[in-house]
């Protein structure tokens, strides 16, 4: 007997972005396609694709022959969150990152609802500096933990 092997490709790989956004409510479109564009800025050569199974865009940034997942933009039909992987990690001193709370471990996360202002410069930051500890090996961000532990961060 015949075993029937079908090899289907990931079909989130190829709905566009834009395509994703568009059953979502116009404001929430915008803002999306504005923490896109921030997180474009920060890490330009991110990679973005849209994540079905998780409802969201996600972005990876090259590290030799491999990509590594550092952000996300997550839209929701009354908000939409800007997250990072590696956010316990990032330097916050307005206290803009939100999850603690949800006990994530590492994930952290800013969120918007339609018509918020939304300030590019601390988002920026946290996307170029999500990119940069992505890249990293555990055990290099292992040690960025354990000096912010150790410093009181």
């Amino acid at each position: 007997m015949s075993r029937l092997c079908v090899h289907t490709s990931r079909m989130s790989d190829a709905i566009p972005p834009d395509a994703f956004l568009e059953g979502y409510p116009p404001g929430i479109r915008a803002a999306a396609n504005r923490l896109r564009r921030v997180v474009r800025r920060a890490a330009p050569n991110a990679v973005e694709r849209v994540r079905l199974g998780w409802r969201l865009i996600g972005y990876d940034i090259p590290v030799g022959r491999r990509t590594a997942y550092f952000a996300f933009v997550a839209p929701e039909p009354e908000h939409v969150h800007l997250g990072f992987e590696h956010g316990i990690l990032l330097d916050d001193p307005d206290g803009l990152l939100q999850g603690a709370h949800l006990r994530l471990r590492k994930v952290r996360f800013v969120t918007y609802r339609a018509g918020d202002p939304i300030d590019d410069a601390p988002l920026a930051r946290f996307a170029a500096d999500a990119a940069r500890m992505a890249a990293m090996s555990r055990d290099e961000r292992l040690a960025v933990a354990m000096h912010r532990e150790a410093s009181g961060g």
